[in-house]
Formats: C-alpha cells, sequence, structure tokens
C-alpha cells in the first residue's frame, strides 16, 4: 500500500503527516507543538536530528537536519571553501554551517502555496533526500576538515556514488 492511500479521504496538516511517518519509519519524535515536529534519523555515518515546521501564513514547510560538527578554527575558511562545492551539487535544498552552535546544517523549504496538498510521499522523499545528502557529503566534511584533504580531493569521495547493494 502507498504511503498516501491511507490519507485520501482525509485532510491532514502537514505535521501530522511527518508523525505519522515517523511513527512508519520508527523514528523517535517529539511533537513540539501544532506546526514543528523534531526527530532523529539513523544514518550510516550519524544520526541526524530533523526538524520540520509548518508556516501558515506562507504555506512552506520547513525542514532543517543537522548534525554536529566541531572544526577547528583554522579550518573554517576549507569548510566554507567545500561547503561551496558540496552546495554546487544540490539540486534542492543546501548545506550551512552554524558555527556559535558548532552544527552543519542542510535546509529545504517545500512550499505549497495555493493551498495545494502535501503527500506522504512528498515528505518522504523530502526527509529520505535530506539524508541521502547529508551521508554523501559527510565524508568529505570530514576529510577537509580532519584528513587535511583539499576540498578537490574530498569532493571525489562524495562524487563517487555506490549504486546498488551488495
Amino acid at each position: 500500500m502507498a504511503l498516501s492511500e491511507q490519507y485520501f479521504s482525509e485532510d491532514l496538516h502537514p505535521i501530522d503527516i511527518v508523525e505519522h511517518l515517523a511513527e512508519h519509519h520508527d523514528w523517535d519524535f517529539d511533537r513540539i507543538g501544532d506546526d514543528q515536529i523534531a526527530m532523529a534519523v539513523e544514518g550510516q555515518w550519524r544520526t541526524y536530528s530533523i526538524t520540520l515546521a509548518w508556516s501558515a501564513y506562507d504555506e512552506t514547510l520547513r525542514m532543517v537536519c543537522t548534525f554536529e560538527m566541531e572544526p577547528p578554527e583554522d579550518k573554517l575558511p576549507v569548510l566554507y571553501h567545500v561547503l561551496n562545492d558540496v552546495n554546487d551539487q544540490c539540486w534542492a535544498g543546501a548545506f550551512t554551517f552554524w558555527a556559535e552552535q558548532q552544527l552543519m546544517v542542510y535546509r529545504y523549504g517545500l512550499v505549497m502555496a495555493g493551498a495545494q496538498a502535501i503527500s506522504p510521499e512528498q515528505i518522504d522523499t523530502l526527509i529520505g533526500a535530506a539524508v541521502m545528502s547529508a551521508e554523501r557529503f559527510y565524508p568529505a566534511l570530514q576529510l577537509v576538515v580532519w584528513g587535511d584533504r583539499t576540498p578537490k580531493e574530498a569532493m571525489q569521495i562524495a562524487i563517487g556514488e555506490a549504486y546498488g547493494r551488495a
């Protein structure tokens, strides 16, 4: 059964849909309020903190996916350089580093203006893309900060995506 089949007759709030998805995937989550939910999604490299918030004002579902990163001060220029390279490879969403909180952040906003319906598949894909992007670029970020690799060398790791399963 498709994720959306159980929602056809219901007009659910986007965060209600996210909550159902979190239950479906057995992710730890906390419903912070009517318009916001936070969850932990396990990846290969890290556990990612993902927060989704609905803004009825501009009809946008905002997602922030974070993980801790504590680069030494002298590595910030090379980290920012590789972040530019990483963002050139991202079709949707973008990475940034929040220095004060020591967090790497992937952000995306899904605009649903005009009272468009949002589907569970859209939200599931949104969350999956965030985790996939974080997983893909995590090694490159680590290599420039801790492995003394150049951004070009580090990006070669991120570009070499594996396909299939062993």
